[in-house]
């Protein structure tokens, strides 16, 4: 039995994956279903260790044609560097990481964001090569500046889709790619404004990967909080639209850990921040408010090209563990929420939503649907 299968049965989803393929190709002809996710800042593989309810998870997540989140770990292989970290916020996980977000249905990673120096240069290097023997799209990082800037590109039922990805904030000293050096394709700021050199690098990838792909996601990993990480910026809430103008048609953020607004643009539609779907944080308990352990899958469907409605699954995660005497390996796992959790969840993101000029997100039977508003006035 290879390793895939393996631990499919261990998890008990080899029924339910032996009729998922029916539910990912359940589609009419020209309709892709692209599925966002909060990030993975998974250290100790979830599917090692089954719990009650990363079935429901799993099955929610592979009812997309393309699966799309950011990884928030450094892979160590025999090839990665020393930390560079030597605190709880170092955040580095093995390869079997990797295929357990391969067997929960994933098929795409950004790569950009402020813990993918924490193996150094090398383990930039080594992730990104992990990554994608592990048959994943990969965006964010390169051998140098011009790489990481450039797009993945990923085929989903027979339709192209690109993913430029970036990061602001908290990229450190020799984090970032340049001319010479591997690294993280950098958004930086001046005077609270995007970069003029790298916004207009930014900004040329998604257009040069509009004219290649039938759908284009700008990934942004942002670290520039300000005062109070619950509140979308406006400098950010600019650049998003920014990113729709030259040509992506999802603007799709995390960085801060937990929820942010939706809101579209033109025909785009723009995610200010989807929180982490995984989240192994080391911090104590209490150190998060609690709308970080609340968060949210979200399916985009399209019809030939143009999104039709979005459906958005409210997430729970345990902020403590299921089983004390292995905290960390035990903590920060999804389930689906239901009754009053889903309510909440949903409730906020209306609220949020509003904030940031969307208006769109109505409720029934515990999930989120945004129908047919993308291009409206």
């Amino acid at each position: 039995m290879n390793n895939r299968r393996r631990v499919l049965k261990t998890i008990g989803l080899l029924p339910l994956l032996s009729v998922m393929g029916c539910v990912r190709g359940a589609h009419n002809i020209g309709s892709l279903r692209i599925t966002l996710a909060g990030q993975a800042l998974m250290s100790y593989p979830l599917c090692e260790n089954p719990y009650d309810g990363l079935d429901g998870v799993v099955a929610e997540l592979r009812k997309g044609d393309l699966v799309f989140t950011d990884l928030e770990v450094a892979i160590k292989t025999a090839k990665s560097g020393a930390p560079t970290r030597d605190t709880i916020f170092l955040h580095t996980a093995p390869v079997t990481t990797l295929d357990c977000l391969r067997t929960m249905g994933f098929t795409a990673l950004a790569l950009s964001n402020n813990h993918a120096w924490d193996l150094g240069t090398d383990g930039v290097l080594a992730t990104r090569s992990a990554v994608i023997e592990a048959g994943f799209a990969a965006a964010g990082t390169g051998v140098d500046l011009e790489a990481a800037a450039a797009p993945a590109f990923v085929n989903a039922r027979a339709q192209r889709v690109a993913i430029v990805a970036m990061a602001t904030g908290k990229i450190r000293d020799g984090a970032a790619a340049t001319a010479s050096r591997a690294g993280v394709n950098e958004l930086r700021l001046a005077d609270g404004e995007p970069d003029s050199a790298d916004a207009g690098r930014v900004l040329q990838s998604i257009t040069r990967a509009r004219r290649r792909a039938d759908i284009v996601i700008a990934y942004h990993h942002n670290h520039d909080w300000g005062n109070d990480m619950k509140v979308t910026r406006p400098w950010a809430r600019q650049w998003a639209a920014r990113c729709a103008d030259a040509g992506a048609h999802i603007y799709m953020s995390h960085g801060a850990p937990l929820l942010h607004g939706i809101a579209s643009h033109g025909a785009s539609v723009l995610f200010f921040g989807l929180g982490s779907l995984v989240f192994q944080s080391r911090t104590p308990v209490g150190h998060y408010p609690s709308e970080v352990w609340e968060t949210a899958v979200v399916h985009c469907n399209y019809e030939r090209g143009n999104l039709k409605t979005l459906e958005i699954v409210p997430v729970v995660l345990n902020e403590s563990s299921d089983d004390p005497s292995k905290h960390a390996p035990t903590r920060g796992r999804p389930r689906i929420a239901t009754g009053g959790d889903a309510s909440r969840i949903l409730r906020r993101l209306q609220t949020l939503s509003r904030e940031v000029g969307g208006d769109h997100i109505v409720i029934e039977n515990g999930r989120g649907y945004w129908r047919n508003v993308v291009g409206a006035s």
